[in-house]
């Protein structure tokens, strides 16, 4: 994520444990964040006489220094007001500064270009009278910090971070059932394409879908172009998650088998979907070795390898429809959100240039499906993806802003199951009519002849009653039923 968005959490729910020193605290980061946080800087709020963890806030590290200044007010008076919404003023803070070095550069050289840094977010945070009690930098598998004096527990070249899963931070964060999800840069990753030459065949096969789709939405007779294409994206959307639920190898040639990985979804691990949780359950405190990327990457890959270049950019297409993102929503629970995360993941890495735009949509969902189970973390990381695609995403802004203010997110998902029962009973109305109409009129054909005066005002007073039933149902003219509307579109993607 870049600097032009932010994120934040409330206090954690978790079991409490007591940190001492620099040291302690930096082995908790991971903890607190849910991943290794890369090229970023975090501030944590403490509460209390005993300095108690409260909410925190993460930002990219801006690259050039000149935006050091401005970041650092920014940062300091969200978290400030963060938590005075939350009825917890910050009484302190503790800074991290997390990158790694450059080439050439060793984890003393970053920890001296961004003392400047550091110390412009402790003066930001000093003016508004809280005070920063410690600042560390993490750099190259060593911690800094930029507070403590004493050199035998502090000393200038930093201090070897401890190993991963070997602390009592990492046992007790393990106990309490807290993951730790590879590091920023592996969960971003697994959302991006990566290249390669698969990437060509993805960027051909959108722009045939794009060739086809744009005019049937944009040029068809009323709406009725763009209500088949979201019906055929939804039908395919869902043979693909009962794809999921039983993989069958395609027989298309142009995907590579799961044990070949294709260059585009090589990339490194990050949150383990529901699916994936149980072959990550046992991983030494919550984190990925090398077996464990592997395992993640091959599950990438055998998800890829169901989904042909064809198949995804007709989804991805159709997903730039407002009212067929929000009906794909609905698949938030049970075995549907378990696959649904696998397919918007897959979608996402197949939003190849120059259609990265479009990534905003299955970014959105892969956020939305995310938060719905419980996963934080990935949740904020793909959201914050879909705004670097589109910054003017609202849906994204919505749950971007929601998920970081610790709002639940059942009040959303009892909003989605409603429009899904609903819209349910008006298609089971729907075609009852349609019946009952059809047997009136067979009876007013099989009538007398002696009866034609009587049966033919009778079948005009008929016919005017038909042409008030609609293939929707009673209500299918009416705002609010899920029929697309014609503002708010954008060439190809129509509302947000």
């Amino acid at each position: 994520m870049n600097a032009n968005h932010h994120e934040t959490s409330g206090p954690s729910r978790t079991q409490q444990i007591t940190l001492r020193g620099p040291a302690e605290l930096a082995d908790a980061l991971p903890f607190m964040l849910g991943f290794h946080p890369t090229d970023s800087v975090v501030l944590v709020a403490l509460h209390g006489e005993r300095g108690r963890f409260g909410g925190r806030v993460r930002l990219g590290i801006p690259s050039s220094p000149r935006e050091w200044a401005s970041t650092a007010d920014h940062l300091a008076e969200c978290l400030v007001e963060g938590g005075a919404r939350s009825g917890a003023r910050p009484d302190g803070i503790v800074v991290f500064l997390c990158q790694d070095p450059a080439p050439g550069e060793t984890g003393r050289h970053v920890m001296e270009r961004l003392r400047p840094f550091s110390q412009r977010l402790r003066t930001a945070c000093g003016a508004l009278d809280i005070p920063v009690y410690e600042v560390l930098c993490i750099s190259d598998g060593l911690y800094f910090s930029y507070c403590c004096p004493d050199a035998r527990c502090c000393p200038p070249d930093g201090t070897p971070l401890a190993l991963s899963g070997t602390t009592v931070t990492a046992a007790t964060a393990t106990y309490a059932g807290v993951q730790v999800r590879g590091t920023l840069r592996d969960m971003e990753a697994r959302l991006k394409p990566a290249g390669g030459p698969e990437e060509e065949k993805q960027r051909a096969a959108l722009d045939t879908a794009a060739a086809s789709i744009v005019p049937r939405v944009l040029e068809g007779p009323e709406d009725r172009g763009r209500v088949e294409v979201r019906e055929e994206t939804l039908r395919l959307a869902r043979e693909i998650l009962r794809r999921f639920t039983n993989p069958k190898p395609l027989k298309s040639p142009k995907i590579p088998k799961a044990s070949n990985p294709p260059a585009n979804t090589a990339n490194t691990a990050s949150a383990a979907s529901p699916v994936n949780a149980a072959s990550t359950a046992d991983l030494p405190g919550m984190t990925f070795p090398g077996r464990a990327l592997a395992d993640m990457r091959d599950g990438d890959a055998a998800d890829d390898a169901l989904i042909t270049p064809e198949e995804a950019a007709t989804l991805i297409l159709g997903l730039q429809d407002r009212v067929t993102r929000d009906r794909a929503a609905e698949w938030m629970e049970g075995w549907e959100g378990t696959a649904a995360l696998r397919l918007w993941r897959v979608l996402a890495r197949r939003c190849v240039t120059p259609y990265q735009e479009h990534a905003a949509a299955p970014l959105t969902l892969v956020g939305w499906t995310a938060w719905s189970t419980g996963d934080e973390p990935t949740a904020r990381v793909a959201l914050g993806l879909a705004l670097d695609a589109d910054p003017e995403y609202v849906f994204a802004q919505l749950l971007h802003q929601a998920c970081n203010e610790g709002l639940d997110p059942e009040s959303l998902r009892s909003c989605l199951r409603s429009e899904r029962d609903s819209r349910a009973a008006a298609e089971q109305i729907a075609p009852a009519s349609s019946r009952r109409v059809r047997m009136r009129a067979s009876r007013r054909q099989g009538t007398r002849p002696a009866l034609g005066r009587a049966g033919r005002q009778t079948g005009t007073r008929d016919r005017r009653a038909a042409a008030g039933v609609r293939p929707g149902g009673p209500a299918a003219d009416r705002p609010g039923n899920g029929s697309p509307r014609h503002g708010g579109q954008r060439g190809s993607r129509s509302g947000r």
